[in-house]
């Protein structure tokens, strides 16, 4: 799983440095394709339940799945892009959001108290403790800066499937749900929106928006319990794959 992570780290940023004004949806999706090919992966989510793409890309009001098309990036914007692959029997999982050059302070805070709500989750992916535990990180975190937490999308367990058991969801109280044992492997991803937290699917049965169509975020990673805390699987923004570089990292930040 290591392995199928570094492919997912690897594609998001290459996909990442492609959001640029005038570049399409699709235009990443092949990006996206091609990279993963590359590395001899497969992607996990084309042709998964009929999802037609290799990569969800999810501008401004689109909370996940919306399907690359002709949708152009324009300066402002904020893009999500949720990636698997498949390697050598194994899935992982991943998601960033990311601007599109110059965007709003409204905007930015979001993507931060995001984020680090992935961080602060993750934290909680311990031994002994409970799925619960990373629900409520997330959901406190979020609330606490006025942000809406999404309820009807959850992360999830990942191995040899691309969903398996539990179920993560980002809300919840602290020491309920299964608990978290050596050797589970999880996708946490917070989705949190600017505005209300409802939501609406689509007539393409994939997309989800906003109800408000206010912004949304979603960043994720796919995360071992091993009896030394965290390993992130999916490392795209830190080059320590344990979460506690980048925890220790954002604490100080807070401090300052």
């Amino acid at each position: 799983m290591r392995r199928a992570g570094e492919v997912v780290a690897y594609v998001l940023r290459r996909v990442a440095e492609a959001c640029q004004p005038g570049v399409t949806t699709k235009e990443l999706d092949a990006i996206a394709e091609a990279y993963t090919r590359e590395c001899g992966a497969i992607p996990s989510f084309k042709g998964y339940r009929g999802y037609p793409a290799a990569l969800c890309v999810a501008v401004n009001e689109e909370v996940v799945h919306a399907i690359p098309g002709r949708r152009m990036l324009h300066e402002g914007d904020i893009v999500g892009l949720d990636f698997g692959a498949y390697l050598n029997g194994y899935h992982a999982d991943a998601a960033m959001t990311v601007p599109v050059g110059e965007i709003s302070e409204e905007a930015r805070r979001l993507l931060e108290v995001t984020e680090e709500a992935l961080y602060l989750a993750i934290a909680q992916a311990k031994v002994g403790n409970r799925v619960g535990d990373i629900s409520y990180a997330v959901q406190r975190h979020a609330e606490s800066h006025g942000f809406g937490v999404v309820r009807e999308l959850v992360g999830h367990g990942i191995g040899r499937s691309l969903h398996e058991k539990p179920e993560v969801p980002n809300y919840g109280n602290p020491g309920t749900g299964p608990k978290l044992r050596e050797g589970m492997t999880l996708a946490i991803e917070p989705m949190i929106n600017q505005g209300t937290a409802a939501v609406e699917f689509m007539p393409d049965r994939w997309t989800v928006v906003t109800a408000d169509r206010k912004l949304s975020a979603h960043f994720e990673h796919t995360v071992a319990v091993t009896k030394n805390g965290p390993l992130i699987l999916t490392p795209w923004a830190d080059t320590e794959s344990t979460v506690g570089g980048k925890e220790m990292v954002w604490q100080q930040k807070q401090k300052v």
